[in-house]
Order: C-alpha cells, then structure tokens, then sequence
C-alpha cells in the first residue's frame, strides 16, 4: 500500500490562501490588528513590571482603568497620543518608524 505524501505549506502561504494577499484589504486589517495586539501585550508588561495596577496606570496617564483595560487587551481603539501617554508613565521609550515608499522616517 502506498502512502501518499502530504503537500507543506508555509506561513507566508497559508495567510495568502486563507486571509489574502499582501497588499490587500483583509490582509491589510489583519497585519494591523496583529500589531495592535503586540502593543497591548507591551504596555501590559511594562505596566506589570513596574508593579502599577490598571487603575494607578490610568491615574498617572489621565484616563480610567477600564480605558487601560481595553488598550491591554486590544490598542486598536487607542489614539497615538493616548499610546505615547502611557508609554510616558511607564517611563518607557517608545520608537515609530514611518517608511515613505523606499527611505524610513524615524520618530522618537
């Protein structure tokens, strides 16, 4: 009896089939919803590592717990300006990279 040898696929590919092409929309939403996800995770960890509940993160930046809450667990309702308040409290440096078609912007 012959076995048939199963077809690997990458990630690069697996996301190209099931979510869509570099470039367009659906894949667009999702890299950025990868991203806000990270930051999330970021400012969580910080926020822990510097031994500050929610709610004390929230006094320090200006907003409530809840606000906080919602920015850990997803920074995609967050403004720029709410992101680098945080990241200001938590007395973390904080970098953004813009690229402009070939040459990078550096932000700091």
């Amino acid at each position: 009896m012959a076995t048939k040898e199963l077809k690997t696929y990458t990630l690069a590919e697996m996301k190209d089939r099931y979510i869509g092409k570099v470039g367009t929309k659906e894949r667009d939403d999702y890299e950025y919803e990868l991203r806000m996800d990270v930051l999330g995770k970021m400012i969580k960890a910080a926020r822990q590592e510097q031994n500050l509940t929610q709610e004390e993160l929230g006094k320090l930046v200006g907003v409530r717990k809840a606000q906080i809450s919602k920015l850990e667990n997803s920074a995609n309702s967050a403004t720029i300006d709410t992101i680098v308040k945080v990241f200001k409290a938590l007395k973390a440096e904080i970098n953004f990279n813009v690229k402009l078609e070939n040459n990078f912007v550096k932000l700091v």
